[in-house]
This record gives structure tokens, sequence and C-alpha cells, in this order.
């Protein structure tokens, strides 16, 4: 039995993944973490996720569980948490599970340098349709070429902080490759006022936050005459959790290095 250690147990995604790790076969919860000062510190995690006891008390810190849990799962706003995570966890030599977004280029160094001893799935999107949407993505663009615009739309609820998406900018990363270009160089987020006329080598991003969506993602080749669209709209928080399900047991039984959705579903 695969024992999981949550961070941000009483988070809508913490919640999710917790009820779908007790109803995996292998898997069960081994302790939850929230930040210092939350009103869960000290409750019992079946009081806190709506289940009957289980005996184990939320905590403020990864360092009280590490020694009850195999795996440790990381879905945290703001990000700082995450990389703290990651420092004890790669410390006490506990794999990960990490979706947490909006990371700095510095903090995914800090973090990917603290797990180097262990494994740990990392991603942006956790669905397994999305995972499947970024290598259609890639080859869309590579078949298409440079005749078509690239143009990408995110849309998420009102109560996400960072933008775009980690998702949309995967999906970006991906068009880039396809096209062969830096999307460094050529990304362009949002546009506002006398823009100019359109590049032919730009990737546009944009980001919607309204009311409770879930999450939706269009990625859109534009050419002269036709327009061809790739979606995904999650309906359920589910999608994400479902994958985070399956990264689990991956984290708990792989070499130590960095890994994503792809490795986990066998698709490298």
């Amino acid at each position: 039995m695969i024992k999981v250690g949550i961070c941000g147990i009483a988070g809508r995604m913490g919640q999710r993944i917790s009820h779908l790790t007790l109803e995996a076969e292998e898997l069960d919860l081994g302790g939850g973490v929230e930040f210092p000062g939350h009103p869960v510190i000290g409750k019992d995690i079946g009081e806190v996720i709506g289940i009957p006891p289980k005996g184990i008390s939320v905590v403020d810190t990864v360092e009280a569980m590490t020694d009850n849990v195999d795996v440790i799962t990381a879905f945290t706003a703001p990000p700082d948490p995450t990389v703290v995570a990651a420092e004890i966890a790669g410390r006490a030599g506990v794999p990960m599970v990490i979706g947490t977004t909006g990371l700095s280029p510095d903090q995914v160094e800090t973090m990917t340098h603290a797990l180097k001893n262990v494994a740990c799935v990392f991603a942006p999107n956790f669905s397994v349709g999305v995972t499947i949407l970024v290598q259609l993505v890639e080859e869309a663009a590579r078949i298409l070429g440079g005749d078509y615009d690239a143009e990408i739309v995110e849309a998420h609820h009102r109560f996400k902080t960072d933008a775009p998406s980690g998702t949309a900018y995967a999906l970006a990363e991906a068009a880039a490759r396809g096209l062969n270009r830096n999307l460094q160089e050529v990304g362009v987020y949002g546009r506002y006022g006398d823009t100019g006329e359109r590049t032919r080598e730009e990737i546009g991003v944009h980001a919607i936050r309204a009311g409770d969506i879930v999450g939706e993602h269009t990625i859109m080749f534009g050419g002269i005459g036709e327009t061809i669209e790739l979606v995904h709209r999650a309906q359920s928080r589910d999608t994400f959790a479902s994958g985070v399900i399956r990264a689990i047991p991956f984290a708990a039984g792989a070499t130590p290095g960095m890994y994503d959705m792809r490795d986990v579903l066998g698709l490298k």
C-alpha cells in the first residue's frame, strides 16, 4: 500500500486527490499539510475532507509527515510552498507528484535540484486528454508550418492567480517545437492598443478568468481560407485528479529523475 501525503489538503484539488486516493486499491492517505495558521491544522484528515476519522491530524510542516508517507503531492498557490516541500521531500528521500503552476524559472531550477535524488512527476496538467492534446498540437504545427498562425486561448475560474495557465504555456511550447521556433522570442501574451500587423512568427497566448470555469484550452491554427481548432474542456477537477492517481504509483516505483505525464502514460 502506497501512503500518500497531500500538500494543501483543504484546497479544491487536495480534497479531490484525497478522495480518489482512498478509492484506489493500492493507495491510502498517510498525511496532510496546510499552511501555518490554517483553521484545519490539528483536525483529523477525515473531518477536513468529509469522511469518518482517519486518526491522522493535519500538520503545518511537511517534515511532520515525511516519515509516514511514500509519495507527496503538491498543488499549491502561491507556488512558494511547493518549492519548500520539494526541498524537504528531497532531503527525506520521498518522491513527489507536482502540479503547481506559476513557478518561475529560478523556482523550477531550485525544485529540480532539490529532488535530484528522488523521482518526481512534474506537469502543468495531469489530464490524460491534455497530455494527448500537447502531442497533437506539436504534430499539427509541424505539418501545417508557417502558413498557419498559431493562437492559444485559455479560460479558468476567477480564483486562479497565474496567467497564462501552465497548460497554455505547455501548448505554446508544443506549437513552437513543431514550428522550430523559440517561444521566448516569439511568444505574445495578450494584445492591447495599436499593436501593428501580426507577425508571421509570433505565437499568441490569451487568458480568460471568469466564474467557476474548471479549465478550457483552444488552439487555433489560422490559415488563408480555413481555420483549424483543437479544443479541450474539463468539466470536473476529477479530470486532473485522476491523472494524479495514475502518477503516484509511477513516482513511487521510478528511478530518480524528473518525469511528466507522457512518461506516466508510456508515450515517450
